[in-house]
């Protein structure tokens, strides 16, 4: 737990840092003056803030997830998971990615794999024991053709973009709203007044949460979206049957994934049906064997 938390203390802060570094090189001064917000750095202000973290978040996803998911890396030579490693890269070849992904197994109970890492050149399979334990070879394979199809779509990529945006205009429109809330409530004759500078902070950070609620429909969207193309890759790399194959084994098995690491929820294979369903980042498995069986 200690390793976390000091582990996500100095993400913030090397977030901090290399916004302020940029801030002050692009020479963005306070978007709030004496004569009302200032658009052009408000807009500069939280597009940097915005896509830096979730860029940074990026360049350290493979670094993150091998501390803090116990991701131990293996080789084609392991006497227990070369066969993993040697499929991982038979499949990134035929995808076209020309540097191999890392590939690893993490010690877990849970029925689990995900891809990770800043480019398609640069990237990590990672596989729990629990699903190596719970799936034949046939199930397996489809398993992994899926998560190298997403390092072939260049999902996390794009899914960082996505947030980056969805971030950057949670934060304008946060503070546009704030800003225009403090001066309803200023009358009009008082130049002080409204909201305060703490009424003002509390205010942000409300409509913050208000409009990243809306924005977490944006994403989860998308996230679905790559889901069902990254089943599409793996059927081409791995055959129609084996994809479906490793779907409805994740059924039988689905009691068994771990929920307890939240911060690990974008990794996961499945998803879980229920009233917020469009909140969810993976379609349900139900429509992703659906959706194969069309296509095969």
């Amino acid at each position: 737990m200690l390793k976390r938390i000091l582990l996500f203390s100095l993400t913030n802060i090397l977030v901090i840092i290399t916004i302020s570094f940029f801030m002050r090189l692009l020479g963005v001064g306070p978007y709030i003056t004496q004569y009302g917000l200032d658009y052009n750095s408000l807009a500069v202000f939280c597009l940097l803030w915005g896509m830096a973290g979730s860029f940074i978040s990026l360049m350290l996803s493979k670094f993150m997830a091998k501390t803090m998911m116990g991701v131990k890396l293996v080789d084609a030579n392991d006497p227990h998971y070369g066969a993993v490693v040697r499929k991982v890269h038979e499949f990134a070849r035929g995808a076209g990615i020309s540097k191999m992904p890392e590939v690893g197994v993490y010690n877990s109970a849970e029925v689990n794999a995900f891809a990770t890492g800043p480019s398609r050149n640069n990237s990590l399979v990672a596989v729990s024991t629990g699903l190596l334990q719970s799936m034949n070879e046939s199930e397996v394979e489809g398993v992994l053709a899926h998560e190298v199809a997403h390092i072939q779509n260049g999902d996390m990529v794009t899914m960082t973009l996505i947030q980056g945006v969805v971030n950057a205009f949670v934060m304008f429109f946060a503070r546009i709203a704030a800003f225009a809330l403090s001066n309803a409530l200023r009358s009009d004759n008082e130049r002080e007044g409204g909201l305060g500078y703490f009424g003002h902070f509390i205010a942000v950070m409300v409509f913050e949460i208000m409009f990243g609620f809306l924005g977490m429909f944006v994403i989860a969207f998308f996230s679905r979206f790559r889901e069902y193309r990254a089943d599409a890759g793996g059927a081409k790399l791995a055959g129609s049957q084996k994809m479906i194959a490793a779907l409805e084994r994740l059924k039988l098995n689905f009691n068994r994934v771990d929920d307890s690491a939240e911060s690990m929820r974008a990794m996961k294979i499945s998803s879980r049906k229920g009233l917020m369903n469009f909140l969810s980042t993976h379609p349900s498995l139900d429509n992703r064997i659906a959706a194969l069986k069309r296509a095969s």
